[in-house]
């Protein structure tokens, strides 16, 4: 989940609204541009994150009892196997999505955790397998894949608050075209990318948080029972080119 700090508490966002605002970004994507299977590509990018239930884990609050931000966890195997075990279940090619976003992730933790190497090794072979049988080159998957990271970038950009104050830019990522794409706040209080990717020249975008007034919680099922009683408070975006 991810976890803000905000005037009234904690601001919660699951990964599963996160993945729905990262699918509503990609959806505006300009025609052209987009993959041919692009009903998987949204459903990979929408599900990237589908194995995260936070209501049914048990490592969700710290030591000092504040919630477990997303960012804070490491690989976890058998989350890993589950994302991996769902995406297989729905096609080769989220799969093949999914599985480079998994090593995307825990790369770095390679060298550090010795259950990560033998996982991204598997996941490789099974990516250049289905690579293989759905007929894609390296290349195009990777352009693929470039804008599924880039709406993964970007929803959590947005999730987080890290928007720049008096019209400075940020920047989200770079996308599948290599280019290197600025977020700004307009003086109207509309949100902007420079370049502009998508195909309408403005579209809003939603995501549903919810925030605990509990600072620290005395257990899980404390924050679990807390979370699933919380209102859920609906935030909206307004792009414009």
């Amino acid at each position: 989940m991810i976890v803000n700090y905000i005037e009234q508490g904690w601001e919660i966002i699951t990964q599963r609204a996160h993945g729905v605002l990262a699918a509503q970004i990609a959806m505006q994507w300009r025609k052209k541009d987009r993959p041919e299977r692009w009903t998987e590509t949204l459903i990979a990018i929408a599900d990237h994150d589908d194995a995260q239930t936070e209501l049914e884990d048990d490592d969700l609050i710290t030591p000092l009892g504040g919630p477990v931000n997303f960012g804070m966890k490491k690989f976890e195997p058998e989350h890993s196997r589950r994302l991996h075990d769902f995406s297989v279940s729905k096609s080769r090619y989220i799969a093949l999505l999914t599985s480079i976003h998994m090593c995307f992730l825990h790369e770095a933790e390679a060298g550090d955790n010795p259950a990560v190497k033998p996982f991204l090794a598997e996941q490789k072979k099974l990516q250049a397998k289905w690579r293989k049988e759905l007929n894609l080159t390296q290349k195009e998957i990777k352009r693929v894949y470039g804008l599924m990271e880039w709406c993964d970038a970007f929803s959590l950009l947005l999730a987080q608050h890290d928007l720049q104050p008096e019209s400075r830019v940020i920047e989200v990522s770079q996308g599948p075209d290599a280019q290197q794409y600025k977020l700004m706040r307009k003086p109207n209080g509309s949100l902007s990318i420079n370049p502009w990717p998508f195909e309408e020249t403005n579209f809003s975008l939603s995501l549903e948080t919810r925030v605990l007034s509990t600072l620290q919680f005395k257990s899980g099922s404390q924050f679990k029972k807390e979370m699933a009683a919380a209102e859920v408070v609906e935030k909206v975006w307004q792009m414009e080119k």
